[in-house]
């Protein structure tokens, strides 16, 4: 590899970090000549498949030159940066090195729109085609969609990409219009619109024929920056909910906003990117999509945003104790799923167990529940649940004591 290519690589691999619409590790482990492997973390991310695979994934941007001067952005047009562009036959010969290297087993590619929209989604396209095409590549391929593009360029992308993704940027339009006010939200839904309405296109024809291109298998996903605008979690996952429900994503992406300019508009530099804040939206996000919970059940007028001590499904529960305790032995799955401590896993042994017979703590223990928080929220045989007399706050003492002691010293959500 070249030292101009490496010096690219370096420039746009660190440009491509700040967009987390797939997962990534950020690890590097420099080989000391005693272990196996080398991993340098420039440009590479992981992501998983829906049936948990991980994949290692080229993470990089085409360029960071951008004509747009979005507030929170490093490749704003008015930053003063380093600045490199690869060309459409550089992005796929390292695609090609390091797949054949066993490095990768894909690419995420992202870019800043130089010129127009149509140019930029033309050169990412032309990536995408030629991997395909001339390459045989096989792999994973994740492109960002560039809103602006026409119908045209986003169907062939389509057709090359495993996944397309627009990101909405921030949670409220009026928090675009005051952060990014050369990009509006039409513009950032128009193209989502068009992916949702191709995919349902494709699936109705693959119905038909069923050798029929498909049109992103692996649908569509979206960033949200967080803590850069005065949205509250409640507004956060309301727009979340919503985008789920009108575009059919496959994944939200909560960014903690990391302050790399100085602007009046936005948190001081020396603040700390909420991190803890990104991490409950993660969880409530989990809620609404595995666990049938709606945004408004878990945060409301008088609790618009997540507590960082406990997870949300804790929080709600302690909320609703008139709901429980939940008889695991009589109660349906839904309700099940909602006790604290249960995940999806656990629910569905408990529903399949009890045909068998009455279940107790011990069978629960053994199903995987984590029974220092789901013991004040049921019962079974053997075990009545916690104290009647008990408020809200002294069950919370309680769990988050328990946890401390076990040393994990935060509440995961099961």
């Amino acid at each position: 590899m070249s030292d101009k290519i490496l010096q690219k690589l370096e420039i746009l691999a660190d440009a491509a970090k700040y967009d987390v619409s797939c997962s990534s590790s950020g690890s590097k482990r420099p080989n000391d000549k005693k272990g196996l492997g080398n991993t340098n973390g420039m440009g590479i991310c992981h992501t998983y498949t829906e049936d948990g695979r991980c994949v290692s994934l080229l993470k990089i941007l085409l360029t960071n030159h951008c004509i747009f001067d979005c507030a929170y952005c490093v490749s704003r047009r008015s930053n003063d940066v380093q600045r490199a562009a690869f060309t459409v036959d550089e992005v796929v010969n390292l695609t090609m090195h390091f797949y054949r290297r066993n490095y990768i087993e894909g690419l995420f590619l992202s870019s800043g729109i130089f010129k127009n929209p149509d140019h930029t989604m033309e050169r990412l396209v032309r990536v995408a085609k030629k991997l395909r095409t001339e390459h045989g590549f096989n792999g994973y391929i994740h492109l960002k969609s560039i809103p602006g593009a026409s119908d045209d360029l986003m169907r062939e992308a389509g057709l090359y990409a495993d996944r397309l993704s627009v990101n909405v940027e921030l949670p409220s339009e009026l928090s675009l219009k005051m952060l990014a006010p050369e990009k509006s939200t039409a513009e950032i839904i128009k193209p989502m619109t068009f992916i949702r309405k191709a995919i349902e296109e494709n699936r109705n024809e693959l119905q038909v024929f069923r050798k029929a291109p498909q049109f992103v298998p692996a649908g569509q996903s979206t960033q949200m920056i967080i803590g850069a605008s005065p949205e509250t979690d409640r507004q956060i996952m309301q727009q979340a909910e919503g985008l789920y429900q009108g575009f059919g994503l496959k994944r939200v992406y909560y960014s903690a906003y990391v302050p790399v300019l100085a602007d009046g508009r936005l948190p001081g530099l020396h603040t700390l990117p909420p991190v803890q804040r990104e991490n409950r939206l993660y969880q409530t996000d989990w809620l609404l999509r595995f666990y049938g919970f709606k945004a408004d059940e878990i945060l409301d007028d008088q609790h618009p945003n997540l507590e960082t001590d406990i997870d949300p499904k804790l929080s709600w529960a302690l909320r609703n104790l008139h709901l429980f305790p939940v008889d695991v032995n009589a109660a349906d799955y839904a309700m099940i799923l909602r006790i604290p401590g249960l995940g999806v896993k656990s629910a569905k042994k408990i529903v399949a167990g009890r045909r068998f017979g009455p279940l107790s703590l011990e069978h629960l223990r053994q199903f995987g529940v984590a029974l220092n928080r789901a013991k004040f929220f049921l019962v079974c045989t053997g075990w009545n649940g916690y104290r009647r007399d008990w408020d809200p706050l002294q069950i919370k003492r309680q769990i988050v004591s328990s946890a401390a002691r076990a040393g994990t010293g935060q509440l995961s959500l099961f």
